[in-house]
Parts: structure tokens; C-alpha cells; sequence
């Protein structure tokens, strides 16, 4: 079973010109795990994309991969 992309989080930053190392300052997080996220490989908490939507000052629903 392949990884299951959840979130659109790698593709927001491209579109805003931001790395995951930017992000990582920002909210105080390793490198890795922004990395992780990123790829799908895990998934940043609820309270966690809101606080990535406010920084990047988007709708926390752009960050997630719509079911349709």
C-alpha cells in the first residue's frame, strides 16, 4: 500500500516561494518533521495546520487534499 497523500502542505510552499526550513523556524520544529509532512510520510496535528494556514496566510481547507 503506497502513502496516501493527505495534505497539500509541499505544494502551498512552493506556491509561496517558503522551504520547509522556513517553516520549521517558525513554528519551532526540526527540519525532519516538516520533511515528513511534507511528503505524507506523517501528519502535522489539527491545532498544528492552523497554525500553518495562519502563517502562511492561507485557508486551513487549501492545506488539505479535497475527497470528492
Amino acid at each position: 500500500m503506497g502513502t496516501e497523500k493527505i495534505n497539500r502542505l509541499k505544494i502551498v510552499l512552493v506556491e509561496q516561494g517558503k522551504t520547509g526550513k522556513w517553516l520549521a523556524g517558525q513554528l519551532g520544529k526540526n527540519e525532519a518533521t516538516i520533511s515528513r509532512w511534507c511528503s505524507n510520510t506523517s501528519q502535522p496535528s489539527l491545532e498544528m495546520l492552523m497554525k500553518i494556514a495562519e502563517l502562511l496566510d492561507v485557508d486551513s481547507r487549501d492545506l488539505i487534499i479535497s475527497r470528492k
